[in-house]
């Protein structure tokens, strides 16, 4: 029987996705779920099992060789649970247990939403044929996985790249993670707004106080939502550049929705990384906007399980 299709599992605090991929990163079947956020670990799993369920009842199941989980995390790859910071009922949940027990004898990997979005990157996006890179998703949080010498770089417990939680203001806001001045704290979407709210931007008509109204006003030369943008790029700049100068990325890859505000992050962010990235071996650090868009989680867990189940015919190439 032919075994060239994985299963994969996006979990995030509004959606639960999953789909069945073949070996060009292509979508063959998908189903998803409202993540029942509020509700207690066996709601939650209960999601889960029915979108399991559903990719289980197509033809092409009987194809799927692996299945990879991105999840919200932190997550214990090693362990294979999960924690995610907006899925309270879940805290040291045992979700490959659970997925096993659903899927048989595939085996079943699990990493971080950031690495999966950074697998996914490396295969068919923006960091195709860079040997080391890290990607990032900016959103309600800032998460991010590594390449390393062309190869998908989880770490132990599917955590590695985790930019959002390097500190760059040593005596900045508290972060929940316990630090202070994370990167998160300072370039995630609700904390652009929030600072422009301080600062006194004020909203439309809409009352919309979202980044991406921010970003709307920062189009039209507000310069309180100019400011907000530029604090968060140089947050990013100062955590990108560090990552480069310990590792020697020579791309840097942000998706999410903060990214969507094109050229209101991504100027002031590049010349701030002038600032930052000074060393002669970082100088020449790129920074690109994603390409897989909203399926980057999908396409990822896929390249994810593919890469640690050894299935040459999943193994993404540059």
């Amino acid at each position: 029987m032919q075994t060239d299709l994985s299963a994969a599992l996006d979990i995030g605090g509004t959606k639960i996705a999953g789909a069945l991929v073949d070996a060009h990163g292509r979508l063959l079947v998908r189903a998803n779920r409202p993540t029942p956020a509020g509700g207690d670990g066996a709601t939650v799993m209960r999601a889960v099992a029915e979108v399991v369920r559903e990719l289980a009842a197509a033809p092409d199941w009987a194809r799927v060789a692996a299945v990879g989980i991105g999840s919200a995390g932190p997550v214990d790859a090693h362990a294979g649970t999960v924690s995610p910071v907006n899925i309270p009922g879940w805290r040291g949940f045992p979700l490959v247990a659970g997925v096993r027990a659903l899927v048989g004898e595939r085996p079943v990997v699990l990493v971080g939403d950031g690495v999966a979005m950074t697998a996914a990157e490396h295969w068919l996006g923006a960091a195709r044929g860079h040997a080391n890179a890290l990607c990032m998703v900016v959103s309600t949080g800032v998460g991010g996985g590594l390449v390393l010498n062309g190869r998908l770089h989880p770490g132990p417990t599917g955590n590695a790249g985790h930019i959002g939680h390097i500190s760059v203001d040593l005596d900045g806001d508290p972060c929940p993670c316990g630090a202070r001045g994370c990167v998160e704290r300072i370039a995630s979407g609700p904390h652009i707004a929030r600072r422009a709210l301080a600062d006194g931007w004020r909203p439309g008509p809409d009352g919309d106080t979202s980044a991406a109204a921010v970003a709307a006003s920062a189009r039209a030369g507000d310069r309180i939502a100019v400011r907000s943008f530029e604090r968060a790029a140089r947050a990013l700049a100062a955590g990108i550049a560090a990552t480069a100068t310990l590792i020697e990325i020579d791309i840097a890859v942000i998706g999410g929705g903060v990214a969507g505000a094109g050229d209101v992050l991504f100027a002031p962010l590049r010349s701030a990384l002038r600032d930052y990235a000074t060393l002669s071996f970082v100088q020449g650090l790129t920074v690109v906007p994603a390409q897989m868009g909203t399926d980057a989680g999908l396409v990822g867990a896929a390249a994810a399980a593919a890469q640690q189940s050894r299935l040459d015919a999943f193994v993404p190439t540059p």
